[in-house]
């Protein structure tokens, strides 16, 4: 039941930190090397959020290669 509520904590969001503290480990890389595999996620919540930050923002001025504005 331990693992399963770690699994299910960590594929929820709750984070490395606060996961280890609920669980008594005194090092979150600890609770990471063993429930790790419980994050399929993290890599497309990290590219998501890269792409957030670098995405183009729109002036309001016609972009040359938009279709539908040439």
């Amino acid at each position: 039941m331990r693992h399963f509520y770690a699994s299910i904590a960590l594929a929820s969001g709750v984070s490395a930190k606060e996961l280890a503290e609920y669980l008594g480990h005194h090092d979150p890389g600890y609770t990471l090397r063993i429930y790790t595999h419980s994050v399929p996620s993290s890599h497309r919540r990290a590219r998501e959020a890269a792409d957030g930050i670098f995405k183009p923002r729109h002036t309001g001025a016609a972009r040359l290669e938009d279709p539908e504005t040439a």
